[in-house]
């Protein structure tokens, strides 16, 4: 159902224009929370991964074009649509992939359904950056991960930046967020039967390529903050502190660059 956009103040357009990404969360009400996906293919990953959506907006020259098979897989919703200075206008970005889909957000699994069949799970420890949490769920995936597991400072994977910039892996790799009453991760994850690996610059620090690492049959990889790194807490509860070897006097790597290459150089093999 196509629809030209003639009122900005339509209630409809919210969704797009006057709720921010807490909002669209609805942390109070969980099942009224929404998201936005951007860009057809991040949109047909979603739609791949079992996503609801609810409508659509487009510049009007995309829907025979670049949306015409995401509005077909859609069915019977609303596609709101008009020219492009007009949805920037509503926006206030321009829509440079030309598609938005309000989807909504399935209830969340527990983090021991996540962990049961998983082998290797990355772990992100207040990682705040959306465009950091969105690069690393597309190593994840790319790279070995089996799940990826967040604690409650962490960034939200869902959030339009994070999704756009994980390339819709997002909706591909499992994932959660431990709950607020789980502080001890490394702990949760060790009755579940992984050994953790906390990757931090300390005096007992193996290098990402010792073979015991790699040996292990069932690892959680652990990045922390932007700004910190990993809690001390949770350094001292791991099993292992691990570095990635640096040259030319480079301390360290960004959280998002360094969970390539674990991943890479840890997955299972």
């Amino acid at each position: 159902m196509v629809i030209e956009i003639t009122d900005f103040s339509d209630p409809n357009l919210d969704v797009y224009a006057r709720l921010t990404e807490a909002q669209l969360l609805n942390r109070f009400e969980p099942a009224k929370g929404m998201f936005i996906a951007e860009s057809p293919k991040v949109i047909h990953r979603a739609l791949d991964g079992g996503y609801q959506p609810i409508s659509l907006l487009m510049e009007r020259k995309d829907i025979d074009g670049a949306a015409k098979e995401v509005i077909a897989r859609c069915g019977d919703i609303p596609v709101y649509t008009a020219d492009e200075n007009v949805l920037a206008q509503l926006t206030g970005y321009h829509l440079t992939r030309g598609v938005l889909c309000a989807m909504r957000r399935p209830p969340l699994p527990q983090a021991e359904e996540i962990a049961k069949n998983a082998r290797r799970i990355a772990v992100l420890e207040n990682v705040m950056n959306p465009t950091n949490v969105g690069a690393i769920f597309r190593s994840a995936a790319a790279l070995g991960m089996d799940a990826v597991l967040l604690t409650p400072g962490c960034s939200d994977p869902l959030y339009r930046r994070s999704a756009r910039v994980s390339m819709g892996t997002v909706f591909q790799i499992p994932w959660t967020f431990f709950p607020e009453d789980c502080p001890d991760w490394p702990g949760f994850l060790r009755n579940c039967g992984f050994k953790t690996a906390a990757l931090a610059l300390t005096g007992d620090s193996v290098s990402i390529d010792n073979p015991q690492l790699a040996a292990e049959d069932r690892l959680a990889l652990a990045l922390g903050s932007e700004g910190d790194g990993l809690t001390a807490t949770t350094i001292e509860g791991c099993d292992y502190t691990v570095k990635i070897p640096m040259f030319h006097g480079v301390d360290s790597l960004n959280v998002a660059a360094a969970s390539a290459v674990a991943f890479w150089e840890l997955r299972v093999k």
